[in-house]
């Protein structure tokens, strides 16, 4: 079987959370990483027997990577991509992709003229019941998308951070890091341009100062309209209406409740905040490695989401697709994931292996980011704004 040579720049949650997939799926190969921290590259050279650089340049020269996953903080992935693709390195670049819209643009530009291929993900709507839900609308057999309600109710803002992921105006808060996920996600079942938005963001904990919940109502150019909320105040923890099957597919427990302000609350500093979360992370001090056996996951997903069709509600859910049509209600049930996150590859590998295009290149990235700074403007504006 071809693999896929990946080198990985940083080796933080980012990679943490798809290191899963790397270590399950046959059709990658970890080569090489870079990261600032040492412990971090030890740790990479250690399970890999394989080399890590504290630089991105060092990763990018070598002859044997074909691409290269860009998990560094948001900030940087502008420059890294550049750097990946002046070196002939496809690149498959965390969400966000970037955080303006000429940063994205430098990206794609930078790609195109290397003839390389750019995707951006890992986000939710790669995921399967997403993606089936997708065919499901396509076939035509439920009339056309109507309507799509999406919410998230989490622990987001109480996880341990570093001081920028704190602040929005260096890519922190709900809205540059979760509602990439939402926005991708109706986007793609809705089926059509989004061209307006209406929203409102909740800033409400002077101690995390950065949005940590948002609104909004979003119109498609097909008439359709889809309503996004997300709350990250560690309150009303939304997988309790998906069975208790968290976002990473796995089972979660109710008496898990308030673990994540407790954890926070012995922290005294800034300082001490980031070195908690540095210590949790791939390399640190405490940083538990992902179970190489078979577990019971079932699909990935991003809370509870109802797509409205002229003929039929559609539920995705984690291990199946409740119908709710005309005259009777049916559960499709979804095969469990073999390997989570295979979709990445499966896009990944069908880029560069067999030519096909991906969904989630970097035009596609850049319209969702275009939307989540247009909900910031109409949040700060308190109006519409007109998605270009």
């Amino acid at each position: 079987m071809e693999k896929i040579r990946l080198g990985i720049a940083g080796l933080g949650r980012a990679f943490s959370l798809m290191l899963p997939t790397f270590l399950a799926d046959s059709r990658v190969q970890l080569v090489a990483a870079c990261d600032p921290r040492e412990t971090a590259r030890a740790q990479f050279e250690a399970d890999f027997d394989a080399p890590a650089f504290d630089d991105i340049d060092a990763l990018a020269r070598r002859p044997d990577i074909d691409a290269i996953y860009i998990a560094s903080p948001h900030q940087f992935h502008a420059a890294h991509t550049r750097i990946a693709a002046a070196h002939g390195k496809h690149v498959l670049v965390e969400k966000p992709m970037a955080l303006s819209l000429a940063e994205c643009d430098d990206m794609i530009d930078a790609c195109r003229k290397a003839n390389v291929h750019l995707i951006v993900g890992h986000c939710h709507s790669f995921d399967t019941p997403y993606l089936r839900t997708r065919e499901l609308i396509e076939s035509g057999a439920f009339g056309e998308v109507k309507m799509i309600h999406a919410l998230n109710y989490t622990d987001y803002l109480y996880r341990p951070r570093r001081p920028e992921e704190l602040k929005t105006e260096e890519g922190g808060g709900a809205v540059f890091s979760q509602a990439a996920h939402q926005v991708d996600i109706v986007r793609m079942l809705a089926g059509s341009r989004a061209t307006r938005i209406r929203a409102a963001v909740g800033n409400w904990d002077a101690a995390r100062p950065t949005e940590g919940a948002y609104t909004a109502t979003l119109w498609f150019e097909n008439g359709a309209f889809a309503t996004l909320s997300y709350n990250g105040y560690a309150h009303f923890d939304s997988d309790e209406w998906t069975g208790w099957i968290g976002e990473m597919g796995q089972t979660r427990s109710p008496d898990e409740y308030g673990a994540a302000r407790r954890k926070l609350s012995g922290v005294a500093s800034r300082e001490e905040e980031a070195s908690l979360k540095a210590a949790g992370t791939y390399g640190g001090k405490t940083y538990a490695p992902a179970s190489k056996e078979p577990d019971e996951r079932r699909h990935q997903h991003f809370g509870p989401l109802i797509v409205s069709c002229e003929r039929g509600d559609l539920r995705p859910m984690p291990d199946g697709i409740v119908v709710y049509g005309n005259e009777r209600r049916e559960r499709i049930e979804l095969d469990a994931p073999r390997v989570p996150r295979a979709e990445v590859i499966d896009e990944l590998m069908g880029a560069m292996r067999g030519g096909i295009a991906p969904l989630h290149d970097g035009e596609w990235a850049r319209g969702t980011l275009e939307i989540c700074l247009a909900m910031l403007r109409s949040s700060a504006e308190a109006r519409d704004v007109v998605i270009k």
